[in-house]
């Protein structure tokens, strides 16, 4: 099995496997390494001869052996992509292909939703002789620094809020995630090399005052009229805040908190290693939130994050709405 870095860095260099299979939860790295061999592979005047997009359900395996040991017309390559390869009816049979691949063909297997048995003799192969890359679904907790990082790869920066508001409000859908930034990129303006929380709150329709970071940082502070001004937004923009998404995000920060209890080194450099943070300033809101609640009142918290969730989703509740219960929810959290 290779990484996503390791196939990207091949493919630039032009070094392709005979052989790819693309599989697991996270169709974001899928497609993003697709698109990469479509657009590289071949030069645009080949492609009508020499490159095939099938879909599994709409093939069998005979059709895409007879396709993948057949010889490409005038070119040193012909590709061969299966979207939706787990719907390839019979698909361990390729195993008779990948044995002995052509180096003039590459066959892209899309996996996507779930992963090859790995037992198979298939994945045996593929793994022997090409490459097998399974693409998983970043935890939420890490969406900030996907975030970071993608925005630094386009040549900008964003703030730790700014990139915290955008992971609040998309959650982990990477495509949705990336689409949404590419009109960042669009709508900064000449000269500028930071995305901003005005930028955001201008071009995606994200409060830069009322949002899930800025609640919480009111929690932690225990700034209780903050907290009760942006539950009054959030109950009269129920669409904009989805209380599964808030939920999340103190459930996630409560769960860290319950843990620097037990740290042996409570500052910021200590913390940040216990919770495995990059930066130690990201430990900043769990040294004051060990100020502002004990152990007792965060596992109060935890606990009713549970009952509070299995409210919103209707056990124990046939009528309050998200916006009571997150009121009444967040009234317990800070009193």
């Amino acid at each position: 099995m290779v990484t996503f870095e390791q196939i990207v860095t091949e493919i630039k260099a032009r070094k392709y496997r005979p052989v790819y299979l693309f599989m697991g939860d996270e169709p974001y790295y899928i497609d993003e390494l697709t698109s990469m061999l479509t657009e590289t592979v071949l030069p645009e005047e080949e492609r009508d001869f020499n490159q095939s997009i099938l879909y599994g359900m709409e093939t069998n395996v005979t059709a895409v052996i007879t396709m993948a040991r057949s010889y490409p017309m005038m070119s040193d390559h012909q590709l061969i992509v299966i979207k939706e390869a787990q719907n390839l009816s019979k698909i361990e049979e390729l195993e008779v292909y990948v044995k002995n691949p052509l180096k003039s063909t590459i066959l892209v297997l899309n996996y996507k939703g779930g992963s090859l048995d790995k037992r198979k003799k298939l994945y045996a192969e593929i793994d022997k002789n090409g490459a097998i890359f399974e693409s998983k679904k970043i935890p939420e907790y890490k969406i900030p620094a996907f975030i970071t990082s993608y925005i630094l790869s386009k040549g900008l920066s964003i703030d730790q809020k700014s990139a915290q508001m955008l992971s609040d409000y998309l959650g982990n859908d990477l495509s949705k995630l990336t689409n949404e930034i590419a009109k960042l990129l669009i709508a900064i303006p000449p000269g500028q090399m930071r995305i901003t929380a005005d930028l955001i709150e201008e071009n995606i329709g994200i409060s830069k005052d009322f949002n899930n970071f800025e609640l919480l940082n009111a929690i932690i502070n225990r700034n209780i009229f903050k907290v009760n001004q942006i539950a009054d937004y959030f109950e009269k923009n129920p669409k904009n805040n989805p209380m599964i998404m808030t939920m999340s995000v103190l459930f996630n920060f409560f769960s860290n908190l319950m843990i620097c209890y037990w740290a042996k080194n409570k500052t910021e450099q200590g913390l940040a290693t216990e919770l495995g943070l990059r930066n130690p300033y990201q430990a900043k809101d769990y040294v004051i939130a060990l100020k502002n609640y004990n152990a007792f009142k965060c596992m109060e918290i935890i606990g009713l994050l549970r009952i509070y969730d299995a409210k919103s989703k209707g056990v124990d509740n046939s009528s309050a709405p998200d916006g009571e219960l997150l009121k009444e929810l967040l009234y317990k959290i800070t009193h």
